[in-house]
């Protein structure tokens, strides 16, 4: 019985270190995705601004209906 709880124990602190290891590379792998969410937020919002400017808005005035 005792070296079955001794196997389970290593077992266990085993599954532990891995779950930490995982734990730490989910959270950078969140931090990136932070990052990358935040630059195209950065993209599309820049995006917005030029589609909202004057120099593309009159573009658009060009075409008349005869």
């Amino acid at each position: 019985m005792e070296k079955l709880n001794s196997k389970l124990y290593l077992e266990n602190c085993y599954i532990m270190q891995e779950n930490e290891r995982l734990r730490k590379k989910a959270e950078l792998l969140n931090q990136e995705n932070q990052a990358l969410l935040n630059e195209l937020k950065q993209r599309l919002a820049a995006a917005g601004a030029d589609l909202t400017s004057p120099s593309t808005s009159s573009k658009s005035g060009k075409k008349s209906k005869k």
